[in-house]
């Protein structure tokens, strides 16, 4: 993080209560960025309040769709740079509410890049979507390349944000760059449907760790503190080269681990002789999917801070931290 880009900079992140969100304010924050966070949930666990961020910026509550409000923020507060992290990140929750999920992820977006579009203040705008958007290529690994082609409802709803944004970059000049990561893990990740959190939540209460698929779905996780970094890196390279507008960027690790081998490495992390608990309920997911990283490593001089196991350790470290005291669970 270059030490004074950020200092004093105006800077709007929607979905701050969000994993990725709570990470990235932090990094703000620490850089002296004057930070303004659109909330729409009061949420006390997440990361924003736990670690008394929300002390520290300016915050909005409301709706990402309410693209008054977002344009009223921007010129109030003359943001200069915006972070769209606001989404439904929850892929079942996507499969059994999709209008919700495009409502909030689709049109949430265009309504913020309308308001951007409208404000003459803003030179930086940096739109979160997924390795989700790029679908189920034939081959793997992903790169920046490839075609937007979700088939379900959550991989839909990136890709749609994805190309609106693109759209917005060629069509308006509007100086969007586009992140497209993994699977992100972290403290502060309080979705328990997810397998990192509740392995970790199960191994604390000596349950055994439930996988809802067969195990052997390969995913690229993300460590949360990397996302963040990546994001800010991309912002900066953005102010400098603005030719980077319309641009999309992996960010991955680029290593690829089946969910089976992912709870087995954490069991081993605690020391646990716990069994998985293999359910094989999930459908409608795509089956394989990592990322190449070469394109922000080569462009931006990006590289990663943390591998898994180090990234795991520290995730490990903050839900332990949460849980102590309560005796749901702590350790005995």
């Amino acid at each position: 993080m270059t030490g004074s880009f950020w200092t004093d900079r105006p800077t709007l992140v929607t979905g701050g209560t969000g994993l990725v969100g709570g990470w990235l304010v932090k990094r703000l924050v620490e850089g002296n960025a004057n930070v303004v966070c659109l909330v729409r949930d009061w949420i006390p666990q997440c990361e924003l309040v736990q670690d008394h961020l929300i002390e520290r910026v300016c915050v909005a509550r409301g709706d990402i769709r309410d693209e008054g409000l977002v344009e009223r923020l921007l010129g109030e507060y003359e943001i200069d740079t915006v972070f769209h992290l606001a989404a439904q990140t929850i892929v079942p929750i996507a499969n059994r509410n999709p209008v919700t999920t495009f409502e909030t992820n689709i049109m949430g977006s265009w309504r913020l890049l309308e308001a951007c579009r409208r404000s003459p203040k803003v030179k930086q705008i940096i739109l979160a979507s997924s390795d989700k958007a790029y679908g189920t290529p034939e081959k793997l690994p992903y790169d920046e390349t490839f075609p937007l082609q979700g088939i379900y409802p959550y991989d839909v709803s990136k890709s749609c944000a994805d190309l609106i944004a693109r759209s917005y970059a060629v069509t308006y000049s509007l100086p969007i760059a586009i992140t497209r990561c993994g699977n992100f893990y972290g403290g502060g990740d309080l979705n328990w449907t997810r397998v990192i959190p509740g392995t970790i939540r199960s191994i604390l209460r000596k349950q055994r760790p439930v996988i809802r698929s067969d195990g052997e779905y390969i995913r690229d996780y993300f460590y949360v503190e990397d996302g963040a970094a990546a994001y800010m890196t991309l912002a900066e390279k953005l102010a400098h080269y603005p030719q980077l507008a319309g641009e999309a960027f992996n960010f991955s690790n680029e290593i690829q681990i089946t969910v089976k081998d992912l709870v087995l490495r954490i069991l081993a992390l605690f020391g646990s002789d716990l069994e998985p608990d293999i359910r094989n309920e999930v459908t409608h997911e795509i089956r394989h999917q990592y990322l190449s990283a070469e394109k922000a490593r080569k462009v931006l001089g990006w590289s990663p801070l943390f591998t898994l196991d180090e990234g795991l350790t520290r995730t490990i470290r903050w839900y332990r931290r949460f849980f102590q005291g309560n005796v749901d669970g702590q350790q005995s």
